[in-house]
């Protein structure tokens, strides 16, 4: 039953306050993630500002295109600064996500890291290294390329 961690970091040629007002936007997250994910915001009037506490539910693709419900809360938040969002109800055992950002000389460094389990024991271990880890890789640069274009 393996544990893992995923990093990412991002150099955005955007301001840390330009970068927050997206990044914290529920509805921007369909902007950076790839169409074939079928990435669809479930929940009802959901605000266009992350808060604590918030629940937001999803329908999305992650696998050979399989529709599943995914429910995350905003665990924690600090304007300007971090959000991070764990999972409820949804593919993973474990699923927490910290998304960062602060100042650099000429724009705004974002960092993500997922720590996350599979589900199934040692068959999601080796889903992990056949499936899951390349999954995020490819996601994760699109989402590089997405905020590229963006800003």
């Amino acid at each position: 039953m393996g544990f893992y961690q995923f990093k990412k970091t991002q150099e955005i040629n955007a301001s840390l306050e330009e970068v927050w007002k997206f990044i914290s936007d529920p509805a921007n997250l369909k902007k950076i993630t790839p169409d074939y994910m079928g990435f669809d915001i479930i929940s009802k009037d959901v605000p266009s500002e992350m808060y604590a506490g918030m629940i937001i539910s999803y329908k999305v693709s992650p696998l050979f295109g399989i529709k599943t419900t995914w429910v995350t809360e905003i665990t924690h938040l600090k304007e300007n600064s971090y959000f991070v969002d764990e999972q409820r109800v949804g593919p993973y055992k474990i699923w927490h996500h910290q998304h960062m950002i602060q100042p650099m000389e000429k724009g705004t460094l974002m960092t993500d890291i997922v720590s996350y389990q599979p589900p199934l024991g040692l068959l999601g271990s080796v889903a992990n290294t056949l499936i899951i880890k390349g999954k995020l890789n490819e996601i994760f640069d699109y989402r590089t390329k997405a905020l590229d274009e963006i800003f």
